[in-house]
């Protein structure tokens, strides 16, 4: 049986990551995806990832979109940034706007973690009433606190709200 916590720690932790995450809106719904966590919890995020060395920010981000959603986007307009610090976890997150280009919704994979390990279990466009009903500890804390969709489209600067989600 995987152990989901040190698996997440030791692909993930004790280092700064930069990672990129895409904004989707269609329809009055945001894409976002259900991330398993260990110990019966989940975490709901938009889709995204670490950067690699050598992919600047934009092809990043349609990398990780294409492996965890199977659609190809266009990256628009940049947002805003976050930081996530959560030790073993500790990231600065890029967050842009993108619109669908090509591609049927699936749900894809990270390719970091073998096929046991795998973290992503379902994807899905929500309404901001859906966002809601989402346990806080269980959502980005971004969408903690928006009150429309627009929110993140319309916050500029740093953030770095309620750094204690994953324990």
């Amino acid at each position: 049986m995987p152990n989901i916590k040190k698996d997440i720690t030791d692909n993930f932790g004790n280092r700064l990551r930069a990672r990129v995450n895409g904004l989707l809106i269609q329809e009055d719904k945001v894409l976002m995806i259900k991330h398993r966590m260990g110990s019966g919890k989940s975490f709901w995020n938009v889709p995204g990832g670490g950067m690699k060395f050598g992919q600047n920010a934009r092809e990043n981000l349609q990398r990780e979109f294409l492996e965890e959603t199977g659609l190809g986007i266009e990256v628009g307009e940049y947002l805003f940034v976050h930081e996530f610090l959560s030790p073993p976890l500790h990231a600065i997150e890029l967050f842009f706007e993108v619109f669908q280009k090509e591609g049927e919704l699936i749900l894809g994979y990270d390719p970091e973690l073998g096929d046991e390990q795998q973290l992503i279990e379902d994807i899905r466009f929500l309404s901001l009433d859906e966002i809601k009903l989402i346990p806080p500890d269980e959502k980005h804390a971004v969408f903690r606190r928006i009150n429309s969709l627009n929110d993140v489209r319309i916050w500029k600067g740093y953030f770095n709200f309620e750094n204690n989600c994953i324990k």
